[in-house]
């Protein structure tokens, strides 16, 4: 990557994981009644959803990570969480005429395989007992390679779920024992041949680029590894260094941890190596192979992108269910309660456990759009929507700089996305975005790069 670039484009900018990014959310606490208007109204719509379930539970703290998470080893934890789960979850039902449609679940953590097998069944089963299931849904969950039994893929499989996202990380030693994440290749291998031979059709490997000490020798040896095992679709993330929200990253300096240059060069290889042997950029961050259907989806302009990341299925409305999950019915967002035990307290009180939110406006909802546009398709025609042109033409001159260092071009108000333009796709949203701010605190966002 052009240093040039690096340096100039090296800014904090939103991720864009929702519209508007959680920092431009209303303060106030959001009336349980007017998400579920929301949310009623635009299911009655579309009448399927998807769901996220969160389970923040981990044996270990893995130093890198930045999720909400409850660290301990004390397994008594998980009969009431699933309790509580269960709880929300008919707090929903009780607002549906008819048992809901469901698109996709998603279960993710924390480390889902905490939990035993029984005790994620038993919640997955009464999900099941209680809706309807839509055509081509599809489950899947994360699975720490550490700690997922074959009894968890097994019980799963039989459920229904055909897909499993695998905690790679890095395979080199060195690197995971400095981020203490105790896992091993056999691990990962074990798993994957497991899923693969109980008949999962997807797997997914996470895979990190920027983490401590890391060096292109190590992404070098993960690609090769990656090269054996063929997974159906990787996700290549960013390390985002914010020790002043995870308390866990203060066990490095800055000076451990790979930035700018050195950083995008571990990028480049990765990216290259895996375009190398089989594999093709669909939207930011993601690679899959030609057989995936999330590539299917990206071709024909379908991939769609929501809080549980790329996904070939539209959905209109998602529930979160569990501590810190948000739900999405599209004009509106709601978070639940991040502490276990304020958000057992307040579920078994017979309450949706919310605690932050926005309502969005319709220039926001507009905005929404384009931003999925530009996420998913690497495209927009800006002209196509009476709507966007009024919102995004007084913005696109904020292009001209993006467009001189090649990072999109716009012919006839047409935004196209560039190949060395994916890299910085936030920098590009943030250009025409009206509610971001550059001068915001660079402890808001995450660096670009």
């Amino acid at each position: 990557m052009n240093i040039r670039l690096i340096d100039k484009y090296n800014k904090a900018v939103p991720r864009y994981t929702s519209y508007p990014a959680v920092p431009h959310w209303e303060t106030s606490i959001p009336a349980e009644g007017t998400w579920i208007e929301n949310l009623m109204a635009s299911y009655n719509e579309y009448n399927e959803l998807s769901l996220y379930i969160h389970l923040p539970f981990c044996e270990a703290l893995c130093t890198y990570c930045g999720c909400n998470k409850r660290i301990t080893k004390n397994h008594r934890v998980e009969d009431p969480y699933i309790d509580a789960v269960i709880k929300e979850w008919n707090i929903y039902l009780s607002y549906f005429d008819n048992p809901p449609i469901i698109k996709e679940i998603h279960i993710g953590g924390g480390t889902p395989t905490f939990f035993d097998a029984d005790n994620i069944a038993r919640l997955i089963q009464h999900i099941k007992d209680t809706s309807e299931l839509a055509e081509g849904y599809e489950f899947s969950f994360e699975a720490h390679p550490n700690s997922t039994k074959f009894s968890h893929l097994k019980r799963l499989f039989d459920l229904g779920f055909r897909r499993i996202s695998v905690g790679v990380q890095d395979i080199s030693p060195e690197i995971l024992t400095a981020i203490n994440r105790e896992q091993t290749m056999d691990d990962v291998r074990g798993v994957t041949k497991w899923a693969r031979a109980l008949g999962y059709t997807g797997v997914n490997y996470d895979i990190i680029y920027g983490l401590p000490f890391q060096q292109p020798m190590n992404i070098y040896n993960t690609v090769k590894f990656i090269e054996e095992m063929k997974p159906d679709r990787i996700a290549f993330y960013s390390y985002a260094h914010v020790p002043w929200k995870s308390a866990g990253q203060r066990a490095f300096t800055i000076d451990d941890v790979p930035t700018g240059q050195t950083k995008s060069e571990l990028y480049d290889l990765g990216s290259y190596m895996l375009e190398d042997i089989g594999y093709h950029q669909v939207g930011m961050d993601h690679f899959c192979l030609e057989s995936d259907p999330l590539y299917t989806s990206y071709q024909q302009g379908l991939m769609h992108r929501n809080f549980m990341g790329y996904t070939p299925n539209y959905t209109r409305c998602s529930i979160a269910l569990g501590a810190s999950g948000i739900s999405d019915s599209w004009n509106m967002y709601v978070q639940n309660e991040k502490t276990i035990e304020t958000y057992q307290e307040i579920v078994n009180e017979g309450r949706l456990p919310l605690i932050k939110g926005h309502v969005l406006s319709h220039d926001e909802e507009i905005m929404r759009k384009v931003i999925l546009k530009l996420m998913c398709q690497d495209r927009l025609n800006v002209d196509t929507d009476p709507e966007i042109q009024a919102l995004i033409s007084p913005y696109l001159e904020n292009l001209e700089e993006l467009i001189i260092d090649g990072l999109v071009v716009l012919t006839n108000n047409k935004i196209q996305v560039t190949n060395v333009g994916r890299f910085f796709i936030r920098n590009i949203c943030a250009a025409i975005d009206p509610l971001f701010d550059s001068q915001l605190n660079e402890k808001t966002f995450s660096q670009a790069v």
